[in-house]
């Protein structure tokens, strides 16, 4: 028989995203409304696995009075990293390289340990493949969606999304006018390394004329023409939104730095990659607007607020009763629960008969195919 609950954990992991402290919140709220007491891991598991690198510890008591007044706020006050797989943890050898290491047996015994019954994991689709393994090495989990990328399976949306989608249109109507002014192009390159929504749902909405993302290989000279046919109808501007994973049909993705022991691979570079080829081939003025971790930062949109914060009291309510190793998902008109197997390793990509991108080819968007 499962033991009641008594004290649950909550690390967030990843990239950060705004909402992530709304979800810190309403899942202690609901939590200490139970009786339970509740614990924060510093940095993803580096609270656990570190715990020399925090004079204050590297776990800390969540209070009622610890999470109040932070919902608005960006960030997240425990921390967060994407260097701190406990199955693949980094451990430098004697020869000053580095090797991959699991060291998860010490995550489930420091949790025996300090009588931790639970863990709710905040984070995309690294850390929610981390909370299955651990869920499949006896830890009880659920998990909660994150990631401003929306690239998460069997959720309608994740928080983050909407906030960096927001701060992009908002970029993008500021463009149009500088744009026009000066008769030029401009390349905006925002976040999505394998799935394009930031920078579909931005530039249909922000009015741009070319969007370029991961799931279509673009021509180039599509594009191009696209620029030409504006300036034959007295329109000298244009604005291209290309996603930092856009993968030309000739050509690679634009690699910043590979992968390696605790490190993902880093992509950038595809905008000025386009602006350098766009003005090569219509002898306008192209200049590149890269976005990057602007996208990641600043207060949630109230629909981010408020997914966030159904989605923390909803992981408190599945731990309440009984599951484990679940996902909360947002799938309106509720939140609902999703085995974390059917998420792990999944990546959610814009499909090739989505209504949003058949509306920006309705709308004369060019995707460079």
């Amino acid at each position: 028989m499962t033991r009641p609950i008594r004290r649950i954990a909550i690390n967030t992991g990843g990239g950060d995203a705004p909402g992530l402290n709304a979800v810190i919140r309403a899942a202690v709220t609901a939590a200490v409304n139970r009786g339970w007491d509740c614990v924060g891991i510093r940095d993803g598991f580096n609270g656990i696995l570190t715990p020399e690198r925090y004079p204050l510890g590297g776990v800390v008591p969540l209070t009622r009075d610890r999470v109040r007044g932070i919902s608005h706020l960006g960030g997240t006050i425990l921390g967060t990293t994407n260097k701190g797989n406990p199955f693949h943890f980094p451990s430098p050898r004697s020869d000053g390289t580095v090797q991959d290491i699991d060291r998860s047996d010490e995550i489930v015994a420091y949790f025996e340990r300090h009588n931790i019954d639970a863990l709710v994991s905040v984070g995309g689709d690294g850390s929610l493949t981390i909370a299955n393994d651990l869920h499949r090495k006896g830890l009880r989990v659920v998990g909660v969606p994150k990631t401003i990328d929306n690239d998460l399976d069997k959720t309608y949306t994740t928080f983050g999304f909407d906030t960096a989608v927001s701060f992009a249109t908002e970029c993008l109507d500021r463009l149009h006018s500088t744009a026009e002014s000066h008769q030029r192009v401009m390349v905006v390159e925002v976040m999505g390394r394998y799935a394009g929504w930031i920078a579909l749902h931005a530039g249909i909405s922000g009015g741009a004329h070319a969007i370029l993302i991961p799931e279509i290989a673009f021509d180039i000279e599509k594009v191009a023409a696209k620029v030409r046919e504006r300036d034959a109808e007295g329109r000298l501007y244009c604005l291209v939104v290309v996603a930092e994973g856009a993968q030309p049909k000739r050509g690679q993705r634009a690699v910043l730095a590979s992968a390696e022991a605790g490190h993902a691979e880093r992509l950038g570079g595809m905008g000025e990659h386009v602006a350098t080829e766009l003005a090569r081939l219509t002898q306008k003025d192209a200049r590149v607007v890269v976005l990057g971790h602007l996208l990641r930062g600043g207060s949630p949109t109230s629909f981010d607020r408020l997914a966030a914060l159904r989605f923390g009291t909803a992981a408190v309510r599945a731990l309440e009763e009984g599951l484990s190793g679940v996902m909360v998902a947002l799938a309106f008109p509720n939140v609902n629960y999703v085995s974390l197997e059917e998420v792990a390793g999944r990546m959610k990509a814009v499909p090739p008969d989505s209504d949003t991108l058949q509306t920006g080819r309705d709308l004369g968007i060019s995707f460079g195919d």
